[in-house]
């Protein structure tokens, strides 16, 4: 039966130089009351220390000190095996230094290594990863030169190369509920995403290791529906109730029920997008749209997308999708990334890669920070600043539809819009578009030999990925295609034949009346 206790005496199970497994993203489903307490043992007693910790996405916002960054101690960690890095400063930092050990793989094959180890099996293999960074070819996934073990290795199956990721042990799992009963069967009621709360507890149980639980409340046993329950009671080790502050829904609030599903909200009330680039880029995104489809949207830039269908009015004519699992609804951005207002289905996030994996997207949407004449992109890794690969790799290795979008420069960056026509009114002083990526998170080799159809859409030129290479196919009314478009690009692309003008309802400030458009291609 699971024991109650505060986060102070939970802490006191971990021992020096376990592996620690803890669930989140971004600011859900993160057990801060307990990494508060992780910290202050820390810092007072020096224990526990050389731990090996391991977690699917992010757990910060890039700003506070909460979440996974109060692990981010030298001597307090040892070794980091995580999908997505970018949010927990401290952390970057212990990397960049080579002060720890640190191996980003992609957030899918977290997930699904974290099931591998809850079966015992010695790993998963899969084609995800082929030709980026993660391949052992390349990087390995290791993020520093301290970094020396393997973890991936590439193996051939009927003449075709597959990437082999090897499991590790999980000595504690530290998981977050809403709900738990007195026998320690554990609810989510209220939380945003479903995760991968499961999957850490009977990782953990697989290995002999221990679990935590954090919770908003207790109830008499009995009392929950067994048909809600996410985490049975036998494989609960110590619950801790957290104080209120400790367990806000997202980072944005204490809670919305409209996040996870227990009210509906009318969808006019979410505010329009201005009109800057990230709302022109997103709606020449949305012009790709196709009713009827399943659409994941990434972070940053993509997120907006939502926004326009949702001004458009044509939400309900798609499914629109978040990699922690929602299915439905309009995704949200900011503090509230990887929610969904009025979501129809909230999966656990192993399951939505296994979706993602398996070619359950008609489309995706995802940022770029860097491209080059190959058709890679990196939005993994900048010179000292490590973000991670997070979901990225799986979904545009798996999806046949991919579109990456951002602003073709960076730093400084100024634009108008006057009578339907884009101005440059400063350019940016960074050029995005490159000889050569830094690292590859997406591998432009891998698309073409997997026939998938490639769009690169910035604020001021569409390109395609074609088998004669990167080619331009659009650009914005008012924009000077020698100066504006090939000028700030290191590159010089193919030109389609039949280059055309963007549509110039893009720029203009009421709607563009798209849904015709896009319910038009039932026809």
């Amino acid at each position: 039966m699971a024991k109650f206790m505060t986060a102070e005496e939970a802490v006191q199970l971990i021992k020096n130089a376990d592996t620690v497994a803890i669930s989140g993203f971004l600011g859900m489903g993160h057990p801060e009351e307990i990494s508060l307490a992780v910290e202050k043992k820390f810092l007072e007693t020096g224990t526990p220390h050389d731990l090996t910790l391991t977690f699917g996405a992010s757990q910060n916002d890039g700003k506070g000190n909460w979440g996974l960054n109060r692990w981010g101690k030298e001597g307090l960690v040892k070794r980091i095996i995580a999908g997505h890095w970018g949010l927990q400063p401290d952390m970057v930092k212990l990397a960049t230094e080579n002060k720890v050990e640190a191996y980003n793989f992609p957030q899918g094959v977290m997930m699904h290594l974290y099931r591998a180890i809850s079966g015992k099996k010695p790993g998963i293999l899969t084609h995800v990863g082929l030709k980026t960074f993660v391949d052992p070819r390349e990087k390995g996934g290791k993020l520093n030169d301290k970094t020396i073990d393997d973890y991936v290795s590439v193996m051939k199956i009927d003449g075709k190369d597959y990437l082999f990721y090897k499991s590790f042990p999980i000595d504690v799992t530290i998981i977050r509920g809403t709900t738990a009963d007195e026998k320690g069967n554990i609810t989510i009621e209220k939380e945003g995403i479903a995760l991968e709360f499961l999957t850490l507890a009977l990782a953990a149980r697989a290995c002999g290791g221990i679990v935590i639980a954090q919770v908003e409340r207790v109830v008499k046993s009995g009392t929950l529906d067994a048909m809600q329950v996410k985490v049975p009671g036998i494989m609960v080790d110590a619950i801790v109730v957290a104080a209120p502050e400790n367990h806000w829904q997202s980072t944005a609030e204490p809670y919305d029920p409209a996040l996870s599903g227990n009210i509906k909200i009318p969808l006019d009330s979410i505010p329009p997008l201005s009109l800057n680039e990230r709302k022109i880029i997103c709606r020449r995104c949305a012009m790709e749209l196709m009713p009827n489809s399943v659409v994941n949207l990434g972070i940053g830039m993509p997120e907006g997308v939502g926004s326009v269908a949702a001004e458009e009015g044509f939400c309900d004519s798609l499914t629109m999708s978040v990699e922690p699992g929602v299915i439905g609804g309009v995704p949200q951005g900011g503090k509230r990334f990887g929610c969904s207002v009025n979501p129809e289905a909230i999966i656990d996030h192993p399951y939505s890669f296994d979706f993602y994996d398996g070619g359950g997207l008609d489309l995706t949407v995802l940022g770029m920070a860097e491209m080059d004449q190959k058709g890679n992109v990196n939005v993994s890794k900048f010179g000292p600043k490590i973000a991670g690969a997070g979901g990225f790799i799986n979904i545009t290795q798996s999806t046949n539809n991919v579109i990456f979008c951002g602003t073709m420069t960076a730093g400084g960056l100024k634009l108008g819009v006057r009578d339907g026509k884009l101005l440059i009114l400063q350019e940016g002083k960074i050029k995005k578009l490159v000889n050569e990526v830094e690292q590859i998170t997406f591998s432009g080799d891998y698309g073409r030999e997997s026939g998938q159809k490639i769009l690169y859409v910035t604020e001021r030129a569409v390109f395609e990925l074609r088998p004669e290479g990167v080619t331009l196919t659009e650009i914005a009314p008012g924009i000077d295609l020698e100066k504006d478009v090939l000028g700030q690009i290191n590159f010089r692309p193919k030109i389609s034949s039949t280059l055309a003008i963007m549509d110039p309802r893009i720029f203009q400030d009421e709607p563009m009346q798209l849904k015709n458009d896009i319910m038009a291609k039932i026809e």
